[in-house]
């Protein structure tokens, strides 16, 4: 058991240092970690035989919900919201088109039968945030053109159709479904996700709410929970469980979550173990020595879903919203596949649905080639596009601000048409239980006496009671971006929902007080509270 034990903390070890250097390189995480696992399984070089594709398609899938429910959650709207549509087109239309062009190459130029040609195209139809934002992220690259959300929203929503296609298509081959039935699976899928993913979410953030300030991570436990439910129920009454726990997880993602900070800590670190356990077990779970019997064929169709497939399913979609022709160039590169096409290859090995082909080694086949060589080139791509954009963060896609903050100290300063200016302090009515406590003038601190006299420019610091710990104050962060509703509006002439108050303006290097003439700039972050 020990043994055991000291093994998988090596590989966990190994796998977080192999992150790193390849992060450094500008390569996808995923890469490292299905070598290590190639490293270790029955063709490398520790022998550790591994066969078993019913474990491991059932491991994971579990590991694949939090990475959904995660890739949903760590989703800001605010961001998302000027390419949601686009981005929904993509991640069903898109992943539609590509099956079906993959699956009639497969079918008429390599004459493969025609539902396992559907199959590999249903399978490798979605694309992986994870692989594209390691590099991005790793690299401090921003995109114009609001292209990087695009890409995330797209790669983050798109495996619930690569998966309900590849359900269907599986469906097909044992040749237990008729039309009708067929109809209602899709009716199912869609429908009954999207139902229980945000039941499921506003249950959740109901009772969230009703916590009030819970204790020893009790939310944090209860979201990991939410993330099962919403998964298992939709499976259950036949609704896409991934559909489901993403919009769950987009959801509670962007509501004003006391506790948010917590929260993405916590499955950052989960989502990120998920990542290692799924990519390192399907590394584990291959045979290089079969790669060279389905290499000519595995090749032969990652070269056209990357130059043929994929291309046309963007500009087909794109083009009608007259996207920049460099947009569209790089939104079919970056369409990278990843973890969730093997787990679906895993899926549809262990499915009773005769299959003549290896398809488990094709899909892997093509992952590598994909996350090696589209994911190594994204950088320079993106560069020769002339797509990228210096004057913003690719870390502003997320944002997790969100704290209980007790007010203890509060500054002021005195401007000369401020009603203190020029009055002595006995001459101030402060508000019950607030007392001034220091004044900086210039480089002097005074502690102030009753007949201390203000002067334009001085800075008051003045304390009050905490905030009772009954009381809880939860702090959003919204960026204003160029085409934001907000811009250029004063803060009087915002509408803002029930209970939610602009606190504070972040503008560059400087922090606002704002007023109700403080009008709002490109750029600023504005951090508003709600009780």
């Amino acid at each position: 058991m020990s043994e055991y034990i000291l093994l998988i903390a090596v590989i966990i070890l190994v796998c977080l240092m192999l992150r790193k250097a390849f992060g450094k390189l500008g390569m996808p995480m995923l890469l490292a970690f299905i070598l290590l696992g190639m490293v270790f399984g029955s063709d490398g070089l520790f022998k550790i035989y591994f066969d078993n594709y019913a474990i491991a398609e059932q491991v994971c899938s579990f590991a694949l919900i939090f990475i959904m429910f995660y890739g949903g959650f760590g989703t800001s709207w605010h961001a998302a919201k000027p390419v949601a549509v686009k981005a929904v087109l993509l991640s069903s239309m898109g992943v539609v088109l590509t099956a079906l062009f993959t699956g009639a190459f497969c079918h008429f130029v390599l004459k493969i039968n025609f539902w396992e040609s559907m199959l590999i195209g249903s399978v490798i139809s979605s694309t992986d945030a994870a692989s594209v934002f390691s590099i991005l992220r790793s690299k401090r690259i921003n995109l114009k053109n609001h292209t990087a959300p695009l890409l995330e929203v797209e790669s983050g929503s798109n495996d619930p159709c690569s998966y309900m296609l590849t359900v269907v298509v599986l469906s097909a081959m044992t040749g237990k479904a008729s039309g009708g039935q067929f109809a209602y699976l899709i009716f199912a899928q869609i429908v009954f996700g999207i139902l229980v993913g945000v039941g499921t979410a506003l249950a959740a953030w109901y009772v969230l709410c009703k916590m009030k300030k819970p204790k020893d991570g009790v939310d944090t436990i209860f979201v990991f929970g939410i993330a099962l439910v919403s998964y298992a129920v939709a499976s259950l009454i036949g609704g896409n469980g991934y559909l489901s726990t993403y919009i769950a997880g987009i959801i509670l993602g962007n509501r004003p979550l006391g506790n948010k900070k917590a929260l993405v800590h916590f499955f950052d670190g989960v989502t990120g173990l998920m990542q290692m356990l799924i990519f390192f077990l399907l590394g584990l779970l291959s045979f290089p020595s079969k790669l060279p019997q389905i290499a000519g064929t595995a090749l032969a169709i990652a070269l056209f879903l990357t130059f043929v497939a994929r291309p046309l399913s963007v500009f087909a979609i794109l083009t009608p919203f007259r996207c920049p022709l460099s947009q569209q160039l790089l939104v079919s590169w970056a369409g990278l596949r990843g973890a969730a096409s093997i787990v679906f290859a895993i899926m549809a090995t262990v499915h009773p649905a005769y299959m003549k082909h290896d398809v488990f080694h094709i899909v892997f086949f093509i992952v590598l080639f994909s996350i090696s060589l589209q994911g190594s080139l994204i950088p320079w791509i993106s560069k020769k596009l002339k797509m990228i954009d210096d004057d913003s963060n690719i870390m502003k896609t997320f944002s997790d601000y969100s704290e209980e903050v007790p007010v203890e100290f509060v500054q002021i300063s005195i401007t000369p048409c401020h009603g203190w200016a020029g009055r002595a302090i006995k001459d101030i009515a402060l508000m019950p239980e607030l007392l001034l406590v220091l004044i900086l003038r210039g480089k002097e601190r005074i502690v102030p006496k009753g007949d201390t006299v203000l002067l334009p420019g001085d800075t008051l610091i003045l304390s009050a009671l905490s905030v009772r710990s009954e009381i809880t104050c939860s702090l959003t962060e919204v960026t204003i971006s160029k085409d934001s509703q907000w811009l250029g509006k004063a803060l009087a002439e915002l509408e803002l929902e029930d209970e939610k108050l602009v606190m504070l303006i972040k503008r560059k290097n400087k922090v606002l007080i704002p007023h109700g003439k403080t009008k709002i700039r490109e750029d600023d972050v504005l951090v508003l509270s709600q009780i």
